[in-house]
């Protein structure tokens, strides 16, 4: 019987919807028989913006203003009414009087549809209850919408249509808005962060043959012209690093990187990485440049390098803590690692804890297995993991004093890693027997193994100075000082199953 309402309830609803859109294209057509068709409509001049107008009223108050914007709400009474435009910057209330813009143009106002976008020209005044608005002095018509918003006491709530629809979440849900302003400021900052300090920006190819500098699964394709299989890059790595061969010797690019990988609350298949690389600089050189680019973004940005990620206050004006993955395993878990001295013990430490591996992996891999179940979970302030195992860094230079262990560092905030960076290895010979050890990686079924790239080692016997690298992933940043919980969240058009599988 409930099932049966509810179909009911539907159907009349959409009848509803379609009456309504069906309204929306007879206005159309009068407007277009009449010879005002909105869509002919080719400029407007707008001279500033709603939030403009009511942060510096003084300046505008009485002055001749000109704005355009959707229409989000209106209230006709009589011969005079209220509606709300919606800009850039925000809303403003307007006053439309038939006597201000004469009886015709009053009649088409009152025939204007919510999602509308119009240009009003008037004077900025207060009403009577001290609400800045424009008391206008005519209405135009920009464009039609033809399609109905969402509710708006209720906005665009849900969350799959959000994102499949931003365009209607970007109307309807102001924070939404609000969040990508700050991503395009947060990623100015870096940029002004890095030209200040010498850095260059360039820009590498997307295409390669050889997609390397990451444990990750790329995405396939095929290039017709050339009738050769290429790859999405999955870093930024081999190309910058051929740039500091070549004398550069600080460049940075921020970009889209593609990763055939699942998606959750912290990874999409496409995302911005930037990396940049110094020379003659090591990893320790890489912790005091992004600990102080966190730092001055955020303070640029928020106005304080004190922010709050779900609840949590993360304070990025202190120094970050610097701990080795081994020394953290100690800390956390109490389990001494610096005990473990064979690939046989490490399982042995792994089964104790029930943690499971693959047959392949060796002693380091254990280590960062172990470091993931139960470390990464308690580092909520910010913290620099150093000194990986050398089986995971395959790019990475070994430490002079225990070459087991690599001159690497993750930085972690609220348990996600925000960075990866490392001394890199410049010795071409070594990377030719850690390419090797990949490729033994990838033949045995490892298909996030790198494979040899020849040119990259090329490269390297050209000879590359000491140099320090890091790649910070842009989105989880944005993350951090937009407090959004999912990565599809500081994405615009975030990765969707298609709707008609």
């Amino acid at each position: 019987m409930a099932e049966q309402q509810n179909q009911n309830q539907n159907q009349v609803v959409e009848e509803d919807l379609n009456h309504l859109l069906k309204v929306r294209r007879e206005k159309l057509a009068e407007l277009q028989e009449s010879g005002k068709d909105p869509f002919k409509v080719t400029k407007y001049d707008v001279t500033v913006h709603s939030s403009e107008i009511k942060e510096n009223y003084e300046i505008w108050e009485g002055k001749e203003v000109s704005i355009a914007g959707r229409l989000m709400s209106k209230r006709v009474m009589g011969k005079a009414s209220f509606c709300n435009v919606q800009d850039l910057k925000g809303n403003i209330q307007s006053y439309v009087a038939r006597d201000s813009i004469g009886e015709e143009s009053y009649k088409e106002f009152k025939k204007l549809d919510i999602g509308d976008i119009v240009g009003i020209k008037g004077t900025a005044f207060t009403t009577k209850t001290g609400e800045v608005s424009i008391h206008a002095e005519s209405v135009e018509l920009l464009t039609k919408s033809l399609q109905i918003l969402p509710e708006k006491f209720h906005g665009l709530t849900n969350t799959d249509l959000r994102y499949r629809q931003r365009y209607v979440d970007l109307i309807m849900n102001p924070e939404v808005r609000d969040t990508f302003v700050k991503r395009s400021q947060i990623i100015k900052e870096i940029r002004n962060h890095l030209d200040a300090q010498g850095f260059m920006e360039v820009e590498t190819p997307m295409l390669v043959a050889n997609a390397g500098g990451a444990a990750a699964r790329p995405f396939d394709t095929h290039y017709n012209a050339l009738d050769e299989d290429v790859k999405l890059r999955i870093s930024l790595e081999l190309y910058l690093k051929r740039l500091i061969v070549g004398g550069l010797e600080r460049v940075y690019e921020i970009g889209r990187v593609f990763r055939n990988e699942g998606v959750d609350t912290r990874h999409n298949p496409e995302f911005t990485l930037m990396e940049l690389y110094q020379a003659y600089t090591d990893y320790h050189g890489m912790m005091d440049l992004v600990e102080n680019l966190f730092r001055e973004v955020a303070l640029k940005v928020l106005g304080t390098a004190v922010v709050t990620y779900d609840g949590v206050e993360i304070d990025l004006s202190k120094p970050f803590e610097r701990i080795s993955m081994v020394d953290a395993l100690k800390k956390y878990k109490d389990i001494d690692f610096t005990a473990i001295h064979t690939d046989e013990e490490a399982k042995a430490l792994a089964d104790q804890y029930h943690v499971a591996y693959e047959a392949r992996h060796k002693k380091g891999d254990i280590l960062s297995l172990l470091f993931e179940e139960f470390v990464e979970e308690h580092l909520i302030q910010p913290t620099f993991i150093i000194d990986h195992p050398v089986e995971i860094s395959p790019l990475t230079k070994k430490k002079p004093s225990d070459p087991e262990y690599t001159e690497r560092f993750e930085l972690f905030i609220t348990k996600r890693e925000m960075a990866n960076a490392y001394s890199e290895l410049n010795d071409p010979l070594d990377q030719i027997e850690r390419f090797k050890a990949q490729e033994a990686l990838l033949a045995a079924g490892d298909d996030e193994a790198n494979s040899m790239d020849e040119d990259f080692v090329n490269a390297l016997m050209i000879g590359m100075p000491p140099t320090g690298g890091i790649g910070i992933g842009i989105d989880r940043f944005v993350m951090l000082l937009t407090d959004s919980y999912a990565i599809r969240d500081v994405l615009l058009f975030p990765t969707m199953k298609s709707l008609e599988k």
